[in-house]
């Protein structure tokens, strides 16, 4: 037997037989470990280093510097910060000759045929140390061309958020890139100290911080986007401190008509350019102060001052910027004809509608600091220790990923049966986190490359990127409604309905050129479509949908099932025409917990019913026939040398328990007792006592061979494949017994 903790550590021994505290357990422990933390807000400028669609940063030197001669050296300098030691890929294109460095070592230098293939890539392994990382590259100019692409393999999954160097950039997101300069000037052992100001280095750095003496002059809306030669509007969004004083006085100037809202709240009108004094009794919450002022012939923008009692009051950001210390954001331009609800416009989820200097519709717009051509931007920060095959310690909260869809599923689950509103609270603000800044995510990718959020729904090419999420999206729609739920949820269904590769028979495969899994079909994307499909069915009415579904499962059956042992083959690999003949815990575990799914919806004159109901029979047949004495599935099924693994476990619990509890299943095989001794195994092997989740096999690629699974996968602590579904497990077995 697997033995991942002491008795008297487990859950087990601490509650005993009683679910609904191991449940209270389970939900606490993650709901502890992964507070509501927000998005890190961070100046960025969109003149500095961007990404592609592949989340490469582009490093092309040669178009910023025209005039730097052969021969000439730069550097690009970031920082990335690292919770934990972990190790990533990351890609380089070189353009010619590169050097990179990490923490005052060289990792990699470009050979002859790397500097001069105009198609090279390399794969670059990076050990991140604890805490901060400083990465530095050096390009030299040839007429091969100067520069690099570089970024983190699988970049929407393995997030490499970089931060700028030194003092005065600190806190703000982005590389920074210098001058051209004739020698080499830094390197190993020799890095720029990325705490002293920039100045000291000796060489110029960009993208600049600070406007330049001419710009300082001008308007704060005319310096922010230029001359209007049209009369346009444009906002600026403060904070007042909370303050007890008797009496509140607004006073300043503005260049054209302009209009001041404080908490939401009309308070002055301006009908044309000139000063202006306000006095207020200071009966306000929050002090979120916005100001609307249009162009005109004087000008555009404005100036702005408040006192308390005659004592002047300091200005706070409206939200907490890292990178900028200056305390207002501005928008624009926008059509002086426009009037926006001051409430939608201080928001950092809404993108506002824009116009050109002529006054022309265009792009929506963001909001943006008082720095040259820099934007607020927001970035999902909380993966940056943890990536598809590892898992680290940071909050998860706030991140559209897959195994974090079935998370909220099981909390949403949970919260029903224990009547625990503060857990489908937590789930449903985990899931409008994303879902609310969806347009945002958009307008990001198309505005500098590569989305600093939402990063799988935005870039969907797989159904890993959509499906497990989208269901716990549509469960939270199912419970709570929401327009923007079912919005999101049209394309992720035109992805999988139109646009997702299908074998000629119509089988969802995955094909994806140059890479190891191409041209293959996996047990797991029964999971990935069809829990979200079947709600999308019911939420639309389209029972097309709800067919498309049921064809999947017994697709996958025909390319996957092995008749013998009656399981699943985890993959088909068609560039072999033929199974893996692996049978994978948690692959055979996803397609009955899907399957579960599809039943529980599926009307009962469907046509594919009982091929469905027959497939499900089977499989349960085969699975609890591999059930080991401890109560736990192994990590291969068949190999009797497996370890022993959690989330399969929970999975098969669920889909027994769930097969009694509607109906499905007969009495020729004792399927409760299965239930309940693989549900003990659990609290007694993998639930510890403070509701840490042991013996969770991290993310799974595919191998022919059972030694893959069962040596180079390993378990991981609280991993995100097994929290979730265990919470599920929990649920149906406490079902389970309340029936009796």
């Amino acid at each position: 037997m697997t033995v991942y903790i002491e008795p008297r550590d487990s859950a087990r021994y601490a509650f005993g037989d009683e679910e609904r505290r191991i449940l209270e357990l389970l939900a606490s422990r993650y709901v502890g470990a992964n507070p509501p933390v927000p998005f890190a807000y961070r100046a960025f400028s969109h003149q500095g280093i961007l990404q592609d669609e592949e989340g490469l940063y582009n490093m092309e030197l040669g178009s910023r510097w025209p005039q730097a001669a052969n021969g000439d050296y730069a550097y690009v300098y970031g920082l990335v910060w690292s919770d934990n030691e972990r190790s990533i890929d990351c890609n380089l294109e070189p353009i010619g000759p590169i050097r990179l460095y990490m923490n005052d070592k060289r990792l990699f230098r470009t050979s002859a045929v790397e500097e001069m293939k105009p198609d090279a890539r390399v794969v670059i392994p990076m050990l991140l140390a604890k805490g901060w990382n400083r990465i530095l590259i050096e390009a030299r100019r040839t007429p091969a061309g100067f520069g690099c692409r570089f970024g983190a393999d699988e970049a929407k999954v393995r997030i490499l958020n970089v931060l700028a160097p030194f003092a005065s950039r600190d806190g703000s997101a982005g590389w920074v890139f210098s001058e051209p300069v004739k020698k080499s000037c830094f390197g190993e052992g020799n890095f720029p100290n990325e705490r002293q100001p920039e100045e000291e280095t000796g060489i110029s750095w960009l993208p600049r911080t600070k406007w330049l003496e001419a710009e300082e002059k001008q308007p704060n809306l005319e310096r922010q986007y230029g001359t209007p030669a049209a009369t346009v509007a444009g906002y600026g969004w403060t904070r007042l401190p909370v303050s007890k004083a008797e009496s509140l006085v607004l006073e300043g100037r503005a260049f054209g008509p302009a209009s001041v809202w404080l908490d939401g709240k009309l308070v002055l009108e301006l009908a044309e350019a000139g000063a202006f004094r306000e006095s207020l009794k200071p009966a306000y919450s929050s002090g979120h102060l916005l100001i609307r002022t249009e162009s005109s012939a004087r000008g555009w923008g404005f100036e702005f001052h408040a006192s308390a009692d005659g004592k002047p009051l300091a200005l706070i950001q409206p939200v907490h910027i890292h990178g900028y210390d200056g305390k207002w954001l501005y928008a624009g331009p926008i059509a002086a004809n426009k009037e926006l609800d001051a409430s939608g416009v201080c928001g950092l989820t809404a993108l506002l509608p824009a116009v050109d200097l002529s006054g022309r519709p265009a792009a929506s717009t963001y909001w943006e600091l008082d720095m040259p051509q820099t934007r607020l931007r927001p970035y999902y920060e909380n993966a940056m220790l943890s990536n598809k095959w590892t898992v680290g310690t940071a909050t998860n909260f706030g991140r559209w990923d897959y195994p974090l869809g079935v998370t909220m599923y099981g909390l949403l689950r949970a919260a029903r049966e224990l009547n625990r509103g503060d857990w489908s609270d937590y789930a449903l603000s985990h899931i409008r986190t994303c879902t609310d800044m969806y347009d945002y995510s958009l307008w990001d990718r198309q505005e500098y490359g590569f989305p600093s959020v939402n990063q799988q729904l935005v870039l969907t090419r797989m159904l890993d990127n959509c499906g497990s999420f989208g269901s716990a999206m549509l469960e939270a729609y199912l419970q709570e409604g929401g327009g923007i739920f079912r919005r999101i949820a049209e394309p992720i269904a035109d992805f999988m309905l139109k646009r997702l590769e299908r074998r000629e028979d119509g089988a969802f495969f995955r094909l994806s050129e140059g890479e190891y899994f191409d041209n293959t079909l996996w047990a797991d994307d029964l999971y990935m479509s069809a829990p979200f499909l079947t709600r999308y069915a019911v939420i639309s009415g389209n029972r097309e949908v709800m067919d498309e579904a049921a064809r999947q499962f017994l697709l996958f059956r025909s390319y996957l099932f092995i008749e013998e042992e009656r399981v699943m083959s985890h993959v088909y690999d068609f560039k072999y025409g033929q199974a893996t003949r692996v049978p994978w815990g948690r692959g055979n575990g996803w397609v009955l917990f899907s399957l579960t799914e599809l039943l529980e919806r599926l009307p009962e004159d469907h046509p594919d019913r009982a091929a469905l109901l027959d497939f499900f029979r089977t499989m349960c047949l085969g699975v609890a026939d591999l059930q080991s004495s401890s109560g736990l599935w192994r990590q291969v099924l068949n190999e009797p040398e497996a370890y022993e693994e959690a989330s399969c476990t929970a999975m098969f619990t669920y889909a027994f328990a769930r097969g009694i509890r509607f109906g499905w299943l007969s009495d020729d095989r004792d399927y409760a007792a299965a239930a309940r001794k693989a549900w003990r195994g659990l609290t007694e092997n993998a639930i510890d006592r403070a509701g840490n989740v042991h013996g969770v096999c991290s993310g799974s690629r595919y191998s022919f061979s059972p030694d893959y699974y069962m040596h180079d996968l390993r378990t991981v602590v609280n991993d995100n494949h097994g929290i979730g579904i265990m919470l599920l497990a929990g649920v149906e077995i406490s079902m389970l017994n309340g029936a009796g």
